[in-house]
C-alpha cells in the first residue's frame, strides 16, 4: 500500500464540505480536414489530395486516453481513508475502473461563441469530484464556431502535486501530428484493502515508530539527535507561519470565499507585443505579463470605487522558475502547463500607479528583489508535523492551515518558464492551450498563464459570488496590453 504524501493528504481532506481544490486544462483543437479550396488547389496542379485524418471523436479520445494511461498510474486509482484517521490515506486500484464514466461528451448551441464555452468551463468546474471514484474527469465539447472542439481536463490537486505525477492533458499531446502509441497495456486491478487490515496497518506502523527509535539508540545512531532533529523542523514550520500570519496582504475582497460556484474565461496577446515592450524597458516577458494582470486588477478595483489610493497594492503568488528558467530545468526536463508543487514567492503589484510605464518599472524591481528575499519565499500548504501519521482531525486541521497560509497574497498566479512548442491531439492541431488554475479556500480569484506557439494565453478562475462580471477581465487584459504599447 502507497499512502498519500501529507501534503496531498491535506488536498484531499480540504476537498470536504463542498470544497474543491481541482485544476486543468483547456485545449482548443483544430480539426486537421482539408477544406474546399485546399481540394480544388491540389486538383488543379494535378496533386493527390491528403487523405483526411480520422475525425476525433469521442471513441478515438477514449482509445488515446486508454492507451497513455499508464503513464499517469494515479488516475485508475482510488483515495481509501483510514478509519479514525488512524493514519493517512492510502492509493488502490479501482477494481471497478469505468473509462467511459471518466470521459464525457457535451456540446455546445450555435453558434458556438467563446463565452458560452466559458459558461460550460464553469459549470463543470463548479461541481465536486465524485470520491467514490479516481479522482479526475474529462470532457469533449463540440459545437465551437468554425468546426473546433476543445478537451477539458480536470483533476484532483493530490494526483498532480508531485513533480513527476502530471495531469492528463500534458500526456496526451504529442510533439508531431504522427501519434505515439504506447505499448499495449495490459493492467489488472489489485485487491481493494479492507478497513481492517487499514487499521491494522497503521497501528503496525506506530507502533514500529518508536522501536525504530528505539533501535536507533542501540545502535548508536541516537534517539536525542532524532528528537532535536523532529523539534528543529516543526520550530521553523510553526515560526514560518507566524511569520506569514504578521506579514498579511492587503485586505481585500480577493480573500473572501462566499460560494463554490465558479466562473472561468480566457484570452490571449500576442509574444511579440510583449517582448518589444520588454525590450524597451530593459526586462523581461514575465514583467510584462504581470504588468498585465497589474492593470487588470487595477480596472476591477475602478470598478468598484471611484479612486484608488496611489500606493494600493495587490499582492500576488508566482512561481520561482518564472524568475529563474533553470529552477525549471533542474526540477523538470520540459516546461508544463499545469505546474504545481513547486517553490514559489510572494511579490505586490502597484494598482495604484495609474502610468502605465512607471508601473511596469515598479513590477519588474519588486519582482526581482522579493524573488531573492528568504522572508517573501513561499512552499505554499505545508503540513506542520508530517512525520506524525495519525489525522483524527483532517479535515479541520486542513482547514485551518489553508485559513493560515492564505493569509501572506491575494492572488495566485501560475505563469511559464519556459514557451511550449507546438502540440497535437490524436494528429489534430492544438489551437490554443489554458490552464485552468486552482484556488483554496479564503481566494475568490486565480491567474494562469501559458506561453504558446507565440501567444500569451491568459485564463482566470474565480468565486462567482465575489466577481459575477469575470469576462470583464478578459477585457481588461486587452487594454492592459494596449496601452503599454501605446507607451512605446
Amino acid at each position: 500500500m502507497t499512502r498519500l504524501s501529507p501534503r496531498d493528504a491535506t488536498f484531499y481532506f480540504l476537498d470536504e464540505a463542498g470544497a474543491t481544490t481541482h485544476l486543468g486544462a483547456l485545449l482548443i483543437v483544430a480539426p486537421d480536414t482539408p477544406t474546399k479550396a485546399k481540394q480544388a488547389g491540389a486538383k488543379q496542379a494535378g496533386e493527390a489530395s491528403a487523405p483526411a485524418r480520422p475525425a476525433l471523436d469521442y471513441k478515438r479520445l477514449v482509445e488515446l486516453v486508454e492507451n497513455r494511461l499508464q503513464l499517469v498510474p494515479r488516475y485508475r486509482q482510488l483515495v481509501i481513508p483510514v478509519t479514525l484517521g488512524l493514519a493517512r490515506p492510502v492509493w488502490a486500484d479501482d477494481p471497478d475502473f469505468d473509462i467511459n464514466f471518466h470521459i464525457r461528451r457535451a456540446g455546445l448551441p450555435a453558434p458556438g461563441a467563446t463565452d458560452q464555452l466559458d459558461d460550460l468551463v464553469s459549470r463543470i468546474m463548479s461541481r465536486p469530484l465524485d470520491r467514490t471514484r479516481p479522482l479526475w474527469e474529462m470532457y469533449l465539447i463540440e459545437g465551437l464556431a468554425d468546426g473546433r472542439l476543445a478537451v477539458l481536463t480536470k483533476s484532483h490537486r493530490c494526483l498532480v502535486d508531485e513533480i513527476e505525477h502530471r495531469e492528463i492533458s500534458e500526456v496526451l499531446t504529442d510533439d508531431s501530428r504522427e501519434q505515439e502509441m504506447m505499448p499495449e497495456d495490459l493492467w489488472m486491478a489489485r485487491s481493494v484493502p479492507t478497513a481492517s487490515r487499514l487499521a491494522v496497518g497503521a497501528i503496525a506502523e506506530a507502533v514500529a515508530r518508536p522501536g525504530d527509535l528505539i533501535s536507533s539508540v542501540l545502535t548508536g545512531n541516537g534517539l536525542v539527535s532524532e528528537a532535536w532533529s523532529l523539534a528543529g523542523r516543526t520550530v521553523r514550520r510553526t515560526g514560518s507561519l507566524v511569520q506569514q500570519v504578521m506579514d498579511s496582504a492587503p485586505a481585500s475582497p480577493l480573500n473572501r470565499s462566499s460560494t463554490p460556484t465558479r466562473s472561468f474565461t480566457e484570452v490571449s496577446v500576442p509574444r511579440r507585443g510583449c517582448a518589444k515592450i520588454a525590450e524597451r524597458y530593459n526586462c523581461t516577458v514575465n514583467d510584462v505579463v504581470l504588468t498585465i494582470i497589474s492593470g487588470v486588477l487595477r480596472r476591477w478595483k475602478l470598478s468598484l470605487a471611484s479612486t484608488i489610493a496611489p500606493g494600493d497594492t495587490v499582492r500576488v503568488v508566482l512561481p520561482l522558475s518564472s524568475r529563474d528558467p533553470s529552477m525549471q530545468h533542474r526540477m523538470d526536463t520540459e516546461p508544463r502547463s499545469v505546474a504545481v508543487g513547486t517553490p514559489g514567492f510572494v511579490t505586490d503589484l502597484p494598482v495604484g500607479e495609474d502610468n502605465p510605464s512607471m508601473r511596469l518599472v515598479q513590477v519588474a524591481g519588486l519582482a526581482n528583489r522579493y524573488a531573492h528575499s528568504s522572508r517573501r519565499v513561499s512552499m505554499g500548504i505545508r503540513p506542520i508535523l508530517p512525520e506524525l501519521g495519525m489525522v483524527p482531525f483532517a479535515e479541520f486541521s486542513s482547514r485551518a492551515l489553508s485559513t493560515i497560509t492564505s493569509r501572506p497574497y491575494n492572488v495566485p498566479v501560475t505563469m511559464p518558464s519556459a514557451p511550449i512548442s507546438r502540440r497535437y491531439l490524436a494528429g489534430h492541431k492544438v489551437s490554443d492551450m489554458y490552464s485552468v488554475p486552482v484556488f483554496l479556500q479564503q481566494h475568490a480569484l486565480a491567474v494562469g498563464v501559458v506561453e504558446y506557439c507565440g501567444t500569451l494565453q491568459f485564463s482566470f478562475i474565480a468565486d462567482r459570488g465575489v466577481l459575477p462580471d469575470l469576462v470583464a477581465m478578459s477585457e481588461y487584459v486587452t487594454e492592459s496590453y494596449e496601452e503599454l504599447l501605446a507607451a512605446l
